[in-house]
């Protein structure tokens, strides 16, 4: 897909109302436009950081489309993002572009907090400058509640990072804030719990267990050996729901009559474990866990072990190495608020949403 330099974008955009969507290669970002397209009018113009190996793949079906247009963007480049906000005149600005990784945060803390939170003064700064009507939205995550103190978490949760990725988004719900109060803005950053859907990376460790899934079934069905899927803690308990219903929920807070700040959840919590299980499920492996701490492992059952005949028998086991410095045990939402003021809820259960993981990257190595 061709990327543009912000002056050559600005004749498509003329006489149109313009939403700029930053992180438009990455998943939320992506399902953003996609959303957008569909449900409003707007002309799209989508931010992504240049790379010498371009990573389109999630936004490759829109190299057609008339009303989006790709742009360079580097949330560290003040002076690139003011150019994008004082040419385009944004209606809104919506930022989902990010350090994302958690467990990348503690190896480039210093990357984190220039990407997650000083990106987000040049944001708020260009926006107060060029066009103090556009209503911006910045992606906050469930990280910033870390060493929860009660659940389920809600809007009114102390912030406690255990993270630098977490420090990164708490500190910059801060500035948000402060810029929100003190020059007017429509500037709203949302609490998302984990979402997750067939676009994810494959650094997060559902991906990481899905794409393992495919991965491992393929090689049962054709007889051959296969390298067990290693992961962490998996009694961490996280609350997922689906990416696509996340940007429904976006939209909505960014067009209330007043900003505020919103939850958005499934209101349940499953553990890591859960996860693995549903996973090998969906892909018609039973299997079951054994052993405690760094000895558990996850194994097909002697019911699917007679009807493949697996190399193998351990389908997943426990690594220390992938065991974080701090660990957050438990993150469940409550989005009462959001489900109450914005009509907002989840359309995809747990189940579904790994099931619909699974399969798709069972079709992705032709299953």
């Amino acid at each position: 897909m061709e990327i543009y330099n912000i002056n050559d974008v600005v004749p498509f955009t003329e006489n149109k109302k313009v939403v700029f969507v930053t992180g438009v290669t990455g998943q939320d970002g992506s399902f953003m436009v996609d959303y957008l397209l569909k449900n409003t009018d707007y002309f799209i113009v989508g931010g992504a950081r240049r790379l010498s190996i371009k990573n389109h793949e999630n936004i490759r079906h829109l190299e057609n489309n008339p009303r989006f247009k790709l742009v360079n963007f580097d949330l560290s480049d003040a002076h690139s993002i003011s150019k994008i906000v004082e040419k385009l005149k944004p209606e809104y600005f919506i930022n989902l572009a990010a350090q994302t990784f958690v467990g990348s945060s503690w190896d480039f803390p210093a990357q984190t907090w220039e990407c997650n939170t000083t990106g987000i003064i040049h944001i708020l700064e260009a926006i107060r400058q060029h066009k103090s009507t556009c209503r911006f939205y910045n992606a906050g995550s469930s990280e910033e509640y870390g060493n929860v103190v009660y659940s389920p978490q809600d809007e009114n949760h102390p912030a406690k990072p255990r993270s630098p990725y977490g420090a990164s988004k708490s500190a910059a719900r801060q500035l948000v804030k402060v810029y929100r109060e003190s020059y007017n803005l429509y500037a709203v950053q949302g609490l998302l719990f984990n979402h997750e859907g067939t676009r994810r990376g494959e650094e997060f460790v559902t991906r990481k267990i899905t794409k393992g899934v495919a991965r491992i079934k393929k090689s049962i069905l054709e007889g051959k050996s296969f390298d067990t899927i290693e992961l962490g803690n998996v009694k961490a308990r996280r609350d997922w729901s689906d990416a696509e219903d996340f940007v429904d929920g976006i939209w909505k807070m960014l067009n209330q009559e007043s900003p505020n700040e919103y939850v958005l959840s499934s209101n349940e919590t499953h553990t890591i474990a859960e996860f693995v299980w549903h996973s090998f499920k969906a892909a018609d492996i039973e299997g079951e866990w054994h052993g405690q701490a760094e000895s558990a492992e996850f194994s097909i059952t002697t019911k699917d072990a007679i009807k493949y005949e697996p190399r193998c028998s351990v389908l997943v086991k426990i690594n220390p190495k992938f065991y974080r410095p701090a660990e957050v045990d438990l993150l469940l939402g409550d989005s009462t608020k959001a489900r109450n003021e914005l009509k907002w809820e989840p359309k995809t259960s747990f189940e579904q949403l790994v099931d619909k993981m699974v399969k798709n990257d069972l079709k992705q190595i032709g299953l």
